[in-house]
């Protein structure tokens, strides 16, 4: 009876086991899976699949291709990328991770022209350059969140992303008594989990129509290929991204400014976005 009895707590402890380990190795299989989706409240799963914005240009001033999947996320949470085909509209926009000295020129031609833009903003420009800051809310453009410390957003979770986007806007209202409402995700990086959640911190999200390789350092020099790019791509309804570190853009800036002006555009803050 004794042995009986030992058999049967072996025989048992031997199913239990087994039941554990495959319950663990379950899991890990239900986790693989579910990878890429990511819940952000008891009612709503959304993928957290990376994606890279990219747009397909039309050389012929018409508005490019943004991408079936990008242009659904956007829409869906009602952020902003491209305006009205059928109203001349320019919305200009500059990301800032940091100073390289080019930002007073680029303000002074944009007070000259009169032409409102949005300045996507680190931390270590808020940090670095407070007085520049300053000078783009006084003179009436709009301070836009880049994160603290600019990581790509599908490769953190919703608690990362919390403090990267909110502790910039906390000091960005406490040295400057703003309060920032647009955010660009860095290196253009993101998925559509990282989009539910910043709406969900008051932000709307702001990618862009038009872009060129001017934030390389090493491809500075060439004014009359920055020039060509940014005229040859003019659209309604665009959304043009330049980056305050080039030296390029600071100087092209005016006469690209008068050229489209010329062609009838108007240059529109994004507050008026339609």
């Amino acid at each position: 009876m004794e042995k009986f009895s030992n058999k049967r707590i072996t025989t048992i402890g031997l199913l239990f086991t087994c039941f554990i380990i495959f319950i663990f190795t379950f899991s890990l299989m239900q986790l693989e899976g579910q990878k890429n989706i990511v819940q952000t409240s008891s009612s709503n799963v959304v993928s957290n699949k990376k994606i890279g914005w990219g747009i397909k240009r039309n050389d012929n001033h018409e508005q490019p291709d943004v991408g079936t999947v990008n242009k659904n996320i956007i829409e869906k949470y009602k952020g902003i990328c491209m305006g009205n085909a059928e109203k001349k509209y320019i919305y200009l926009t500059f990301d800032n991770g940091y100073e390289a000295g080019y930002t007073e020129k680029i303000l002074e031609v944009l007070k000259q022209n009169n032409v409102p833009a949005t300045f996507f903003l680190t931390a270590h420009y808020i940090n670095s350059k407070p007085e520049l800051v300053q000078r783009m809310i006084d003179e009436g453009h709009i301070i836009g969140n880049h994160t603290v410390n600019h990581k790509s957003m599908p490769e953190i979770d919703n608690e990362t992303i919390k403090k990267e986007v909110m502790e910039l806007h906390t000091a960005v209202y406490e040295k400057f008594g703003y309060e920032m409402k647009y955010i660009r995700p860095p290196k253009g990086e993101y998925s559509e989990r990282t989009i539910a959640y910043t709406n969900t911190l008051g932000y709307t999200t702001v990618m862009w129509s038009f872009a060129y390789d001017d934030w390389d350092e090493s491809k500075q020099g060439r004014t009359d290929y920055g020039k060509k790019k940014i005229l040859d791509n003019l659209h309604n309804g665009e959304v043009m991204l330049l980056h305050g570190t080039s030296k390029d853009n600071s100087n092209i800036l005016d006469e690209c400014i008068k050229e489209i002006k010329n062609q009838g555009y108007e240059f529109r803050s994004l507050d008026q976005f339609e």
